[in-house]
């Protein structure tokens, strides 16, 4: 018989976060894995290393899977037949009832719940997610490192791979990054840079922006290009969503998430300043995607009663 107990899962690049509940919504136990994002056609999600976290935090939670319900904020599941593909493979394995949505569905729940609101995140990629007060929704962004992620750790990262290279031709301004990466990667050559990029994954360049950002507030003005042209990026999904999802009786709230974005991430500061500048209230909270999806998958055992 499955538990009582409901599951919120947050997967990405990075990391799967699960959150278990009891019925009443009291907090059993947390666990923390590898990422849960694969590149495989077909099948973005690494269903064994998503549940192999969830089986540690039941373990923890005392409990037996199946759990109740179960819903999941994946990155990468944006089309509906992947999220099918996704429940099938964890409804009866991990809960009776399975609801897979996106990453950026769940934080905007726990943001703002059924209400209005916009979503701004930036991690190793880049959206807006918005709710009107009608109801209407709408997004900008999430269009993949080919297509879009602007104002993203990769965005970032990659911009100051390619600064260091032009620095390294005499094709661009002197900075910083050049020395700065080759010390980090233990380069002796600015040529060796060519390998390490082809071989690094897109967490590992995301993975740069936060040397970016440091070197901007430290005055290395190349890098100061490119955390602005970033946080532009970002205020333009805001310009885009505001109209789109209006009229606003009252300017709305926006919540900031991802690592960029989060309490203390470096890009917050910016991307508060400018939002001052714009029709919306920064929410001063801190945004948990898997504790919106453990609040929908609580309205999910109760949507089955």
């Amino acid at each position: 018989m499955a538990s009582r107990a409901v599951i919120g899962i947050d997967g990405g690049g990075t990391a799967t976060r699960v959150l278990i509940l009891d019925e009443r919504g009291r907090e059993l136990a947390r666990a923390e894995g590898g990422p849960a994002l694969v590149d495989r056609p077909g099948q973005p999600i690494d269903i064994e290393a998503v549940a192999t976290t969830v089986q540690r935090a039941a373990a923890a939670a005392g409990i037996d899977l199946p759990a109740a319900a179960l819903c999941a904020g994946f990155a990468g599941v944006g089309r509906e037949l992947e999220r099918r593909a996704v429940e099938e493979a964890l409804t009866g394995r991990l809960a009776a009832r399975a609801r897979v949505i996106t990453d950026a569905e769940a934080a905007h729940s726990d943001a703002f719940g059924d209400g209005p609101g916009l979503l701004l995140i930036a991690g190793t990629g880049s959206m807006a997610l918005g709710r009107a007060e009608d109801g209407r929704e709408a997004r900008t962004g999430g269009w993949g490192l080919l297509l879009g992620d602007e104002g993203s750790g990769y965005d970032i990262g990659l911009s100051g791979l390619r600064a260091a290279a032009r620095a390294a031709d005499g094709r661009g301004k002197t900075t910083e990054l050049l020395a700065r990466l080759m010390a980090e990667f233990g380069l002796a050559q600015p040529e060796e840079l060519i390998p390490w990029a082809a071989r690094a994954p897109k967490t590992a360049i995301a993975a740069l922006a936060p040397t970016v950002c440091e070197l901007a507030i430290a005055g290395d003005e190349v890098a100061a290009e490119i955390v602005a042209a970033a946080v532009a990026s970002l205020a333009a999904h805001v310009d885009a969503l505001l109209p789109r999802l209006g009229p606003w009786s009252s300017p709305p709230g926006l919540a900031l998430a991802g690592g960029l974005l989060a309490p203390g991430g470096p890009l917050r500061a910016a991307v508060t300043a400018a939002a001052a500048e714009r029709a919306c209230v920064v929410l001063d909270t801190h945004v948990a995607p898997v504790r919106g999806a453990a609040g929908l998958a609580l309205r999910e055992l109760g949507s089955a009663r």
